[in-house]
């Protein structure tokens, strides 16, 4: 039997790429980790504190309260966003003149850099000169998003479902788009219902798509700053304070380093960690779907 030989020079080729990711992630990552175990005075002097920050940090009401107004809304954002960009990937046409129009307004909101979608709404949601503000006031309903805790969390949560909803919607319909016509011939013939149709066979066939949308849609709201902290900028109080908007207050507006590269590491791994509990609960369910529809 002849052994065939593997041609290693095209690790070559991905060296570069390796050298730029360790240039640009891994070693800033270090430097984030000796402020987390340092303590410093200014002049370029350093105190070996150990873990000290993150003991102060997980006794911290402060970071509590940061952390569970961080998990409320990603957890708001995904029951919301979720299911509305299934719905609406449901109901876009598949054929005619009509997909390229909807695929166009769909992929509009993601056009918009963040800064602008937090400024779009912070003027839309004034009572003196934004339309939503002024339109609610003139009905008779009390809102003001800057003195108002539910009205600042409506008012980021409306934002956030238009600004990200359609990255939903894309996804889901990209996996619409992959089912074979045959499916659904089958299913026809059987009798199907449409409800019958989606529980069976659409919904199975969009569990990857799904899997990516609900990462992706729960890192990129877990991690917001931009937005609310055009809005907001984090209150009224500290209603609005998430955990990104805090953490930044805290190096740049305190210049405590030290806490907050122990809050960033601690950041960084409650991300790591939950992304993996919704890879691993969101493979296991379709694995499972899998199995029982075969």
């Amino acid at each position: 039997m002849i052994e065939k030989q593997v041609n290693q020079k095209a690790w070559f080729m991905v060296l570069p790429v390796f050298l730029l990711v360790a240039f640009s992630a891994i070693i800033p990552l270090m430097t984030v980790v000796n402020y987390s175990v340092q303590d410093t005075f200014g002049n370029n002097q350093f105190f070996w504190v150990g873990m000290d920050w993150f003991r102060d940090l997980i006794h911290s009401e402060r970071f509590h309260d940061a952390f569970l107004r961080q998990l409320l809304f990603s957890g708001i954002i995904l029951l919301i966003e979720i299911p509305l960009g299934i719905s609406i990937a449901l109901a876009m046409p598949k054929k005619g003149w009509g997909v390229p129009v909807c695929l166009i307004a769909m992929a509009l909101p993601l056009l918009i850099p963040w800064n602008v979608v937090g400024t779009i709404w912070q003027i839309f949601g004034r009572v003196d000169i934004g339309l939503l503000g002024h339109s609610l006031d003139s009905l008779g309903v009390d809102y003001n998003y800057t003195q108002d805790p539910l009205a600042a969390w409506v008012t980021i949560i409306v934002m956030d479902v238009w600004h990200w909803t359609s990255l939903v919607v894309l996804l889901c319909y990209a996996g619409l788009c992959s089912i074979p016509d045959a499916y659904y011939q089958a299913a026809q013939i059987d009798g199907a219902s449409r409800f019958s149709v989606f529980r069976y066979i659409q919904l199975p066939k969009m569990q990857r798509v799904l899997l990516i949308a609900v990462l992706l849609r729960f890192m990129d709201s877990f991690m917001i700053y931009t937005e609310p902290f055009v809005i907001t900028g984090g209150g009224p109080g500290n209603s609005t304070t998430f955990m990104s908007i805090d953490l930044v207050k805290m190096a740049i507006g305190q210049f405590d380093l030290g806490p907050a590269a122990a809050m960033s590491l601690i950041y960084f791994l409650v991300i790591l960690l939950l992304s993996w509990v919704f890879y691993t609960v969101m493979s296991n369910i379709g694995e499972e779907s899998s199995n029982g529809g075969s």
